[in-house]
C-alpha cells in the first residue's frame, strides 16, 4: 500500500464547507487531517495553510484580524487549533462580519468537548467532523492491502504504510512516547507520564473487558474520579474508547459499567509490547484485539450509526448493538475463520427481540447460518449498514 488514500470524509468536508462559515477536522494526531486538508486544497480554490505549532506560521496571526482581512476570499486552515482556543472569538468576530462560507478549515488533535470553551462561541457557525486512523472501508480496495496486517499494525497512515512491522511497530512507540509525554501536556493536564504510561497499558491489558475503575485507582494509589478523569482524557484525545451498556426496560439487571478499549489496535498491541503477528496469534489478548479493531472498523466507518453492549445478569451478552433510528443489529465478534458463538448470544437475540444479527470473523465470503443471521467480514457489514 502506497500513495494517498481516499477518505470517506473527504465529500462531506467539501459540503460543509459550502454550507458552513468554518468547518473543523477533528481526530488524533498523525491520523491524516492534514494531508486531507492539504488533497482537497484544489478542489477547495483560494487557500491557505498554517501550522500553529510553527513559529513562522504563528507570527502571520500575531494580528489575526488582519491576516483574515487580507485573505478574505481565500479558505484559511488552522493546523493544531488546540494550541490556541483564543483563535475561536476572533473567528466569530469575522465570520459575522463577512457572513462568507468556507472562511476557516481548522484541525484539531483534540475533541469537540475539549474544544467546548472556545468553539461554543461559533454554535450555529461551524461543523464538526470527525476523522479517525485509516478504516477498513478506505483501505480495503488499495493495492497491497491485507486485512490482518491493517490489524496488526492499525490504521495510522505511518504506522499502517511502513516497509515492515519493526518499523511499524517503532513509529508506534514513538507516536505513544509523544502523546504520553507532551500532547497531554499540551491540553493543560498536569500528570505524571509514568502514571499515565501504567494506565494505558492497564487498559490495554483489559480490552474489551468491563472498566473497573476501582480496581485501577487502586493500582495507581489515586482516587476511583481521578482514574475516571484520566480515562475521560484518554477519550477526548480519541486513544480510548469507552463503549456504553444498552439499558432496556426489562426488571433484569443490567451490567452498567462501559467497556473499554483502546481504540487503534496497532497501539494496543505496542502497549503490550506484542511484536509480531505471530506473537498476537498466541498472546491471551487474541480474541479481544480482533473484537476491539472490528468495533473501531465499524464505529468508525458508520459515523451515523450508535454503538452499544448488552450484558444481563442471567448471561446474556452481545459485544456490539448497532442503532440507527429503529433500525438494530446484534453483532459478536469472533477471531476463528470457523466461528461458533455460545448460548447467551442466542439468548440475548431473543431477549432483546433482534431480527437481525452478524458473526463478524476474518473470513472470505459470508455466509448464513440462521434466518437474518449471517457470518461475514468487517467491510461485509460496514456495505449492509450504509445501505440503511
Amino acid at each position: 500500500m502506497h500513495g494517498y488514500v481516499t477518505r470517506d470524509a473527504e465529500p462531506v468536508v467539501l459540503k460543509d464547507l459550502r454550507n458552513f462559515a468554518v468547518v473543523a477536522i477533528l481526530g488524533p494526531r498523525q491520523c491524516g487531517k492534514s494531508t486531507l486538508a492539504k488533497a482537497l486544497q484544489d478542489r477547495i480554490g483560494a487557500f491557505v495553510y498554517l501550522d500553529l505549532e510553527s513559529p513562522s506560521d504563528l507570527r502571520k496571526l500575531s494580528d489575526p484580524e488582519l491576516f483574515f482581512q487580507a485573505n478574505k476570499d481565500t479558505t484559511v486552515c488552522l493546523d493544531e487549533i488546540q494550541l490556541r482556543p483564543e483563535l475561536f472569538p476572533v473567528l466569530r468576530g469575522i465570520v459575522d462580519r463577512t457572513g462568507r462560507k468556507g472562511q476557516a478549515l481548522i484541525l484539531g488533535s483534540a475533541s469537540r468537548s475539549l474544544l467546548r470553551q472556545g468553539s461554543e462561541s461559533l454554535a450555529g457557525r461551524i461543523s464538526f467532523i470527525e476523522l479517525t486512523p485509516f478504516t477498513v472501508s478506505e483501505v480495503a480496495g488499495t493495492p497491497g492491502y491485507e486485512l490482518l496486517a491493517h490489524w496488526f499494525r492499525g490504521g495510522y497512515p505511518e504506522s499502517l504504510l511502513a516497509d515492515d512491522d519493526e518499523t511499524s511497530n517503532r513509529w508506534r512507540q514513538n507516536f505513544l512516547r509523544t502523546f504520553i509525554e507532551r500532547d497531554i501536556a499540551q491540553l493543560g493536564v498536569r500528570i505524571t507520564a509514568r502514571n499515565l504510561r501504567r494506565l494505558i497499558t492497564m487498559l490495554a491489558h483489559s480490552q474489551g473487558q468491563l472498566l473497573n475503575s476501582s480496581k485501577l485507582a487502586a493500582s495507581l494509589g489515586v482516587t476511583y474520579h481521578t482514574v475516571r478523569d484520566y480515562i475521560d482524557l484518554f477519550a477526548q484525545a480519541y486513544v480510548v474508547r469507552t463503549l456504553p451498556p444498552f439499558e432496556d426496560n426489562l426488571k433484569k439487571r443490567i451490567i452498567k459499567s462501559p467497556k473499554v478499549y483502546i481504540r487503534d489496535s496497532g497501539l494496543l498491541h505496542s502497549l503490550l509490547e506484542i511484536g509480531s503477528f505471530n506473537d498476537l496469534l498466541g498472546h491471551p489478548v487474541f480474541g479481544s484485539s480482533w473484537e476491539g479493531f472490528g468495533v473501531e472498523m465499524l464505529l468508525s466507518g458508520l459515523p451515523d450509526w450508535q454503538g452499544y453492549f448488552y450484558r444481563a445478569s442471567t448471561g446474556s451478552e452481545v459485544d456490539l448493538l448497532l442503532m440507527k433510528g429503529r433500525k438494530v443489529i446484534a453483532v459478536e465478534f469472533k477471531s476463528s475463520r470457523a466461528p461458533s458463538v455460545t448460548r447467551g448470544f442466542w439468548n440475548a437475540l431473543d431477549t432483546l427481540n433482534v431480527t437481525e444479527a452478524a458473526i463478524v470473523a476474518p473470513v472470505e465470503e459470508p455466509y448464513s447460518i440462521k434466518k437474518n443471521v449471517t457470518v461475514c467480514g468487517i467491510l461485509d457489514l460496514v456495505n449492509r449498514c450504509r445501505q440503511y
